[in-house]
């Protein structure tokens, strides 16, 4: 007669797969301190994109710098695009937003637009100094990736709203009959972003090094009210 086989052990249990061990996550599942990488992942692709640009930019790359799994990105943002759009709404469009807000208090005064522009400028690099060298990259460049941020976004709440302010200020007579509120607009952004994204070149050249960015605010606001005016020269008859 064959025996009936043995049952179970009572403290047998069911063999754990390596997937199901305590405390593992599923892939691409955030854990507890995902809202802290959610944040190193939108600074590593800042930092990347300054580095390399936006084209050269893999998923991948950005992960390394965040040091993540790959697949967290694709948790939170999906695709590159996506991702793009969120370093977008949660860096870009932010940064800017302190200096739109200073140069919409300044009313219609251009000496105060003017100074506004140029210390609100000093103080969002200040803030965030990946700043320039991303704009010049990314925007001024042919083929760059934030070029319809600036046509889409930014333009109409910061360049085009001053260029019109100085349009308003020629016809009441209070701006040189002489400047184009357009140009005007473009040689502030050239006195201010482009110094700055430059800095480690005309240091270098110059040896410049004790020139800090006050320094460089203080000299453009100079630039702006006075001009290159020289002395009066001795006439004839004093000499």
């Amino acid at each position: 007669m064959t025996p009936p086989p043995h049952p179970p052990h009572p403290q047998a249990r069911p063999r754990r797969t390596a997937d199901a061990a305590p405390g593992r996550r599923q892939p691409g599942r955030p854990g507890a301190d995902a809202p802290d990488q959610r944040e190193r992942v939108l600074d590593a692709a800042i930092a990347c994109w300054v580095e390399h640009g936006i084209a050269a930019t893999t998923l991948r790359r950005i992960a390394d710098r965040a040091e993540v799994n790959p697949a967290l990105l694709h948790y939170y943002f999906g695709d590159k695009a996506q991702l793009r759009e969120a370093v977008i709404e949660a860096r870009i469009l932010p940064a800017f937003e302190g200096l739109r807000a200073r140069i919409a208090g300044e009313g219609n005064d251009v000496a105060g637009l003017v100074a506004g522009f140029v210390q609100g400028v000093g103080a969002l690099v200040a803030a965030h100094p990946w700043l320039p060298a991303l704009w010049v990259r990314e925007v001024l460049c042919e083929g760059g990736g934030l070029r319809d941020v600036l046509f889409e976004r930014l333009g109409p709440q910061l360049p085009l709203m001053m260029a019109g302010r100085f349009a308003e200020a020629r016809a009441r007579g209070e701006l040189n009959a002489d400047l184009d509120p357009r140009l005007l607009m473009v040689s502030l952004v050239g006195l201010t972003l482009f110094p700055i994204a430059g800095a480690p070149v005309w240091r270098q050249l110059f040896g410049a090094g004790d020139l800090d960015f006050d320094a460089l605010r203080l000299h453009t606001l100079a630039l702006l009210d006075r001009g290159l005016e020289l002395p009066a020269m001795p006439s004839e008859e004093t000499r």
